[in-house]
């Protein structure tokens, strides 16, 4: 016989799993406290090798990754994880405030950096946007949407498992590129100055960062453009900026 007492179950938040490479350990604490209180676990590791390994090792939902760090550096770090195809959100954080470090850490694949001292808000809704970011690129595409599928001549971009192949073979595209291609791509003919392809893929406003677009198209075109002298797909704006050629 029922009780009358009416069973409630808690749906938990999925936790998250957060890898922190950085030296400072105090810093470190304070990210643990603020993290724990939104359920993110945070492993942390204080060497740019440990951090590798471990991030090599690990699945995570965000890197924090410190520039500044004893033998291997967080730039290192990062270049090698991207070789490696490790697609992990990579936060950045520089002591510095030398534009070159955030430039080349942005062209090596980081999706976004923070120049010490900063608040733990500020980087609490950067992690997030990163994390929410990586979450939506994951979820595939609904009934009535957009293409998820383009083909043009030999260029074949599957949108929903984000997979690109050129005649018939794979070619291996960071997560920047992918998404640099997909806009692009997705909507031929259309240009798009830097400031826009920047505030599109990476998400956030890079203000004087725009050659960063440049190092990923660049790389872009290597890895797909039979000519890069004379591209085929993506074609530049004198002017303006970037499209894809709308006559394939």
């Amino acid at each position: 016989m029922s009780s009358g007492v009416l069973a409630v179950h808690t749906i938990l938040p999925i936790m998250k799993n957060v890898l922190a490479i950085e030296d400072d350990r105090n810093i470190v604490d304070l990210l643990e406290i603020h993290l724990k209180d939104l359920n993110f676990y945070l492993e942390k590791c204080y060497t740019g090798e440990e951090g590798l390994a471990k991030a090599r090792a690990g699945t995570f939902d965000l890197i924090i990754l410190d520039i500044m760090l004893p033998g291997l550096d967080g730039l290192e770090v990062c270049r090698q994880l991207r070789t490696d195809g490790v697609h992990t959100p990579i936060l950045m954080l520089t002591a510095k405030s030398e534009e070159i470090d955030k430039v080349l850490g942005l062209e090596l694949g980081a999706d976004d950096y923070l120049t010490k001292p900063f608040s733990v808000r500020e980087f609490i809704a950067r992690a997030k946007a990163l994390m929410r970011r990586m979450e939506m690129a994951a979820v595939p595409a609904s009934p009535g949407s957009s293409p998820s599928r383009l083909s043009f001549d030999e260029l074949d971009i599957d949108l929903d498992r984000r997979k690109v192949s050129l005649e018939g073979k794979r070619v291996d595209l960071s997560r920047k590129e992918f998404e640099l291609l997909a806009l692009l791509a997705s909507n031929p003919g259309k240009s798009y100055d830097r400031s826009r392809i920047l505030s599109l893929v990476w998400g956030y406003d890079f203000d004087g960062y725009e050659h960063t677009v440049n190092s990923h198209i660049n790389r872009l075109r290597s890895k797909i453009e039979p000519d890069m002298a004379n591209p085929k797909y993506i074609l530049t704006t004198w002017g303006v900026g970037y499209r894809f050629n709308e006559e394939l």
